[in-house]
């Protein structure tokens, strides 16, 4: 592990995001709007605020940027990007490029990119181009001390109105001995400057199965132990199946239907106890990714003091993203079941709207999409068919596998094999309108944002159908589903007309 101390490129992310000889600014008599927490939610809150001619104030505890530009997405895709690199060039003889020698992985390299390009993304979300933009930044811990009002670093800070956007941070059950023995979590793990030999990871959600197959395709040995059936469980079954097979594949151990017991440090590294069935395991490993969730950042705020009721996920809000103190909002991690950087985003703009300006906007209103940026990713939007089934819900479902699209069959490693994954659309029956769709395959996140403008324009199949794409691109996935709904849209008695009418034609 390394110290930000220790590293140049860590040291200028902090100096943008945490600098050491930060003022906090003399508070404003009374602000338009406070955020609290500076990832996506808050940033967007106060800036847009600011930039509508408001007064806003920004509080951070830590690092601006959040999780996402400090522990999340930024870091993990940088990894993920060099271990698709690796895995490309160690198969490479199944596309004819035959290479010399075997690739090295320089992970301490690896490593040092991701700092390097964290650094870099870090001169958006830096202190001084917030104040730059109009806004108040103060770093410190933000208490509340009534209905609107709070203090932070000693300074007492009046609100019109607030928003709550603290984040999550990872969930770590009381597993007997792991903290004796030590674990890694999304915040720690980016610190590492060694591959670990073997890597044990706890829990097959989104975080998770990324690294997994990210460590393995390092060349560390792991092993990830999951309470479920297949990995994404959130995911229809169908895409738990194709994560399971490409992982096994891959050579990481999977240990399903499992749960970790306890954890024992020995003079070899940790030793992990799992149960399977009711069946005791255990399995050494040098370093152990807790991935089990999230929990939110909710402690202390003193929330009592403003009036703020919460529950087990966070706070409670309205569907106008408004808490039980009608000047508190809240978004992000701590107000929803959304969990992503691009949900803090759409909800901070709710915020602002229903705050500020006595608006109407919904948070159930919202399309979501997300993406898990495993390889093939997993991208989702809408209901699921089992959704569906449990709502009562008429559906139509449409599928068409990447086997039939050129260009996915032009970029297989094995013409026999041929292309991993698949779309699903699911439809109101009957209408051709879109209520949601499942990609797993090579660039679904990107492919998803199609199905997702659909939904949100209330357009149907005919539309797509109608929307003419490049060849060969892997976008023709979405079109040929759109034909085959085209399809079924020719009943019997119009396709006996148009027969009758180039019969005629032909005299």
């Amino acid at each position: 592990m390394r110290s930000a101390a220790e590293d140049p490129d860590d040291q200028k992310l902090i100096d943008l995001v945490q600098p050491p000889t930060w003022k906090n600014p003399t508070p404003r008599n009374r602000y338009n709007l406070v955020a609290i927490g500076g990832g996506s939610g808050g940033i967007i809150s106060a800036l847009a605020t600011a930039g509508l001619g408001g007064t806003s104030a920004l509080i951070e505890r830590h690092r601006l940027g959040g999780d996402c530009l400090n522990y999340g997405c930024v870091p993990s895709k940088a990894l993920l990007s060099a271990a698709k690199v690796a895995h490309t060039v160690r198969t490479a003889e199944a596309y004819g490029v035959k290479l010399a020698e075997p690739p090295e992985i320089d992970f301490p390299a690896i490593m040092q990119r991701m700092r390097a390009v964290r650094a870099g993304i870090a001169t958006h979300d830096s202190a001084a181009r917030f104040a730059e933009l109009g806004t108040d930044v103060f770093l410190g811990e933000a208490r509340f001390t009534g209905p609107d009002t709070l203090e932070v670093g000693g300074q007492r800070i009046r609100f019109a109105r607030c928003v709550i956007a603290t984040g999550s941070r990872a969930n770590v059950p009381p597993i007997a001995g792991l903290a004796e023995a030590g674990y890694l979590t999304n915040e720690t793990l980016f610190s590492l400057t060694e591959l670990p030999r073997r890597l044990a990871v706890l829990g097959l959600g989104p975080i998770g199965s990324e690294m997994a197959q990210a460590f393995r395709r390092f060349g560390a040995e792991v092993h990830a132990i999951e309470q479920a059936s297949h990995p994404l469980s959130r995911e229809d079954a169908e895409v738990g199946e194709v994560l399971t097979r490409r992982f096994q594949a891959e050579g990481i151990h999977l240990h399903l239907h499992s749960v970790v017991t306890g954890v024992e440090s020995t003079e070899t590294g940790k030793l992990v106890r799992y149960t399977t069935g009711g069946k005791e395991h255990t399995l050494e490993v040098d370093e152990i990714l807790v991935a089990l969730g999230r929990r939110p950042n909710i402690e202390n705020l003193n929330l009592a003091a403003a009036g703020v009721e919460t529950t087990r996920r966070g706070i409670f809000v309205s569907d106008r993203l408004q808490s039980t103190n009608p000047k508190i909002f809240a978004a992000g991690d701590v107000a929803g079941e959304y969990q992503f950087t691009h949900a803090a985003d759409a909800m901070a703009r709710l915020c602002v709207q229903n705050a500020l300006f006595y608006g109407r906007g919904k948070l159930s209103d919202l399309v979501m999409p997300w993406c898990t940026y495993t390889d093939p990713e997993v991208a989702h939007v809408g209901i699921s068919a089992r959704e569906a089934q449990k709502q009562g819900i008429a559906i139509d479902t449409y599928r068409e596998d990447f086997s039939h699209v050129d260009r996915a069959l032009l970029e297989s490693p094995s013409a026999e094999q041929g292309p991993i994954g698949f779309a699903l659309i699911h439809t109101s029956k009957g209408t051709g309108k879109v209520l949601g769709g499942t990609i797993i395959g090579p660039h679904a996140g990107e492919l998803i944002a199609e199905l997702t403008l659909l939904m949100t324009t209330h357009r149907t199949l005919s539309h797509l159908a109608g929307t003419i794409h490049c060849y060969p691109t892997r976008a023709e996935v979405l079109k040929r589903i759109a034909d085959k709904y085209r399809k079924t849209q020719l009943r019997p008695w119009i396709k006996r007309l148009l027969t009758r009418w180039l019969e005629w034609q032909r005299g």
